[in-house]
């Protein structure tokens, strides 16, 4: 930690947010008049890397210091088993934290609120206090059981289908101002009480589906109605809904909406902090966990591809220890948890005999001097072992079960198959770097882009002998190696009587009250 390092952090994470639509990346559109003001105070980068392209093992890499394959947390194994979360580590050190979200991955129940002396969810289909107790614990049972994962599946499709209904049109309203003011209070009480503080917080309004509220959708979406146009990437990408160019353009306008209204939200945080004399020793982050495709590469959404719309984040970090400017240089966010723990001047210890913690690494902290140098490291992890330059980002992306049971239900309705040996199905890993990108897929041809050439990632360049790709190709292999084997496939097992009787007595009355079972 460096001399007048902050005693506060705020970090945001704008889910689902395209760095292009940011007025400090460039955009035409004047969505985000507030941290257009943030970035002159701030460090942008124009690099960074999310370790997944959606939200439970970003989250996870960021409160772990974890690559997913390392931690473990995806739609096959959705909780955070066996690891020390910063929020564990900073409460032990002493420093009051607490986590506000309104994304349903983001709860007791995936144990990501492991840690945090207070934490809300805003979640429309299941409260915190119903996931941290009998559900929670059936997931989990279910999860664990190859031969009930179907009923699993069946509750994730009943949930999806509550979420439907309960966040379409006039139904949904945003969380965000009730993150906001739950936020103030802590900070408010966690200084009377003399302590420091962490606030964790997670805004969902540019998620689909997108129902701006009206005074932005009237800015940025006049005459638009949000009912109409398809808010379920599911039937985009099964193929049972076609898009034109102009409910594309609908679709991108209420998408600009719900980011002005993230940026109205913060702007009245920032300004809050500001006029209570705590903005200068409050450091502040602001990301995006992932991306959003909304037609490129066919696609809709930030399932079943790698491509930089979705894996390339905004990333504005205000630090006394860092110079407010541009960089180009690679940051992966998975290093935001060593720079938190470097500004708390604290490392992190399991906090149990079975659990593991991952220590402060400087070389992973963006307030070193020695910022990913990885050639200095004692002991490299295998993304420091593959890139010592430091230079390169990972990304790892398990099959994803929830999506793909959407898209399979969205497919059948349309009397489509879908071809089991498609991008639908696969598993990916990706390097990238600021000139290039390779993808290793299992199920369908590599893919691999010369960024600095190719920006949108048309020309796929696998086989084509360009030395830079094979430069980051190789980067991946080693990487590949280093982190140990293949993602393991989700079970496909039938439920049977014989499974069913195995089930403790609490769980297959919850399965029963959830009409389920008979």
């Amino acid at each position: 930690m460096t001399s007048g390092s902050p005693s506060n952090v705020l970090f945001v994470v704008m889910d689902t947010v395209r760095k292009d639509r940011l007025g400090p990346y460039g955009y035409d559109r004047d969505t985000t008049p507030g941290l257009d003001g943030f970035a002159d105070e701030a460090t942008v980068f124009e690099n960074a890397v999310a370790p997944a392209p959606w939200t439970l093992p970003v989250h996870t890499s960021i409160f772990t210091g974890m690559y997913p394959s390392r931690h473990g947390a995806d739609q096959e194994n959705p909780y955070l088993e066996g690891a020390t979360t910063l929020a564990q580590s900073l409460s032990a050190d002493g420093t009051r934290t607490a986590c506000y979200s309104s994304n349903a991955w983001i709860t007791p129940y995936t144990h990501l609120t492991d840690g945090f002396d207070d934490q809300d969810n805003f979640f429309e289909v299941m409260p915190g206090d119903l996931l941290s107790g009998p559900l929670a614990r059936m997931w989990q049972v279910l999860n664990d059981n190859p031969r009930l994962r179907k009923l699993a599946d069946m509750i994730v499709s009943a949930g999806n289908t509550a979420h439907e209904y309960l966040s379409s049109g006039e139904g949904a309203d945003s969380k965000t101002p009730r993150v906001m003011d739950r936020t103030k209070q802590f900070i408010e009480e966690s200084e009377a009480d003399g302590e420091d503080w962490f606030s964790f917080i997670n805004l969902m309004d540019a998620h689909l589906p997108y129902h701006p509220p009206e005074e932005f959708q009237e800015e940025f979406a006049p005459g638009v109605d949000s009912s109409e146009v398809c808010q379920n990437s599911k039937e985009f990408n099964s193929g049972a809904r076609d898009i034109d160019d102009a409910e594309w353009d609908d679709i991108k306008s209420l998408y600009d909406a719900e980011i002005a209204h993230i940026d109205s939200q913060l702007t009245r945080l920032f300004d809050w902090l500001k006029e209570t004399d705590r903005w200068e020793d409050t450091a502040v982050v602001v990301c995006a966990d992932h991306g959003e495709l909304h037609g490129e590469h066919d696609l809709y959404g930030h399932e079943f591809g790698l491509y930089d719309p979705i894996v390339n984040v905004p990333l504005l970090v205000k630090h006394p220890s860092l110079d407010a400017e541009r960089r180009e240089d690679t940051v992966e966010l998975l290093d935001l948890y060593h720079t938190v723990l470097d500004t708390f001047d604290t490392d992190a210890t399991p906090m149990a005999a079975d659990e593991e913690a991952v220590s402060l690494d400087p070389m992973r902290s963006l307030l070193s001097e020695s910022y990913r140098d990885f050639d200095e490291v004692d002991d490299p992890d295998p993304a420091q072992q593959a890139a010592p330059d430091g230079e390169t980002g990972f990304i790892e992306y398990s099959r994803p079960v929830v999506e793909l049971k959407q898209l399979e239900e969205k497919a059948a309705d349309a009397g489509i198959e879908l071809d089991e040996d498609s991008r639908f199905y696969a598993r990916m890993r990706a390097a990238r770097r600021a000139d290039a990108k390779y993808v290793r897929i299992d199920r369908i041809e590599d893919e691999a882009y010369r960024l600095d050439e190719d920006p949108d990632e048309t020309e796929n360049l696998v086989g084509e002998g360009d030395e830079t790709v094979e430069e980051v190709e190789s980067e991946l292999a080693v990487f590949e190696s280093e982190i140990g084997g293949a993602w393991t496939s989700a079970a496909a097992s039938e439920v049977t009587d014989e499974a069913v009787e195995e089930m403790d007595e609490e769980i297959q009355d919850r399965l029963q009250d959830l009409g389920y079972m008979e």
